[in-house]
């Protein structure tokens, strides 16, 4: 498991595109028939890619967390990007078609990744924060995810929000997590911007063709920068930080938060006048 450590405010402004990239980009988590993960020392957050083939791959708990097993102290959403799958958790299977999301409580130990057909692969997208306290492990299909649409063509903005783990849908200890589609057309998301200190954000692109790409926009309002993304790329957000984006094409997303609260609308606005 790799280990990331941010970057402050202070020392951002002096950053270059190869440094920007190192501390908030993550872009080699996907690799078939295996578990890749990342430990981020920002609200502890753990991100991964689970890609089994054949044979289903396991979900251990690495050196770094000091655990006899992965959920012993930790909660964990897995989405599914892919085709068709399977989360075995102690002996329960719980079948994930695509864009279906589960939520998996602290206390899980057994839990491994299956694919229901290695030519068309599940890939399951996870996301894990400490938790204080138990939550049942809950699946939520995308068609129960409550889609909301909001933007419009005129501003290149129209997309379908699906909101899978939060107060009003899969309860949590502390995370927050949903998708972000596209119409045919859009290529903006969240935008106007925001920041929220109470809550870092991750956000993984994908439904990108191989040649297509994503400009995320990061930074203070003042002071932005921009990191080129790629398919099922991930980038990290701290507080202080706006997150948002504009691609060659539409686009999905998914969206995660760990932190203070789990208050979807508890954002602080940075208005087009005030970016630079």
């Amino acid at each position: 498991m790799k280990t990331v450590l941010m970057a402050d405010p202070v020392r951002y402004p002096s950053m270059t595109t190869a440094q920007l990239r190192e501390t908030f980009l993550l872009d080699s988590l996907y690799e078939p028939g295996a578990v890749r993960l990342a430990y981020i020392d920002l609200d502890r957050a753990i991100i991964g890619l689970a890609s089994p083939l054949a044979t289903p791959v396991k979900l251990t708990a690495d050196p770094e967390l000091r655990a006899s097993y992965f959920t012993e102290r930790r909660e964990l959403g897995a989405l599914n990007i892919g085709g068709d799958g399977e989360i075995h958790i102690d002996g329960t299977t719980h079948k994930l078609a695509n864009l279906d999301c589960l939520y998996i409580g602290r206390g899980s130990k057994e839990i491994s990744f299956h694919s229901s057909d290695s030519k068309s692969p599940a890939i399951f997208y996870l996301l894990s924060y400490p938790a204080h306290v138990d939550h049942p492990t809950t699946l939520v299909r995308k068609k129960d995810a409550n889609p909301v649409e909001i933007g419009a063509p005129e501003t290149a903005n129209r997309r379908t929000i699906y909101k899978y783990i939060h107060l009003q849908g899969a309860r949590s200890c502390q995370l927050v997590m949903g998708v972000t589609h596209l119409a045919p057309g859009s290529v903006w998301n969240t935008m106007p911007a925001h920041t929220h200190m109470r809550r870092s954000e991750v956000y993984l692109y994908f439904n990108l063709a191989d040649d297509a790409r994503v400009f995320h926009l990061m930074g203070p309002a003042d002071e932005t920068r921009h990191i080129v993304m790629k398919d099922r790329d991930v980038v990290v957000s701290p507080g202080w930080s706006i997150h948002a984006g504009v691609a060659t094409q539409a686009y999905s997303f998914c969206w995660g938060m760990g932190g203070e609260n789990q208050d979807y609308a508890d954002m602080d606005p940075a208005p087009l006048d005030t970016l630079r």
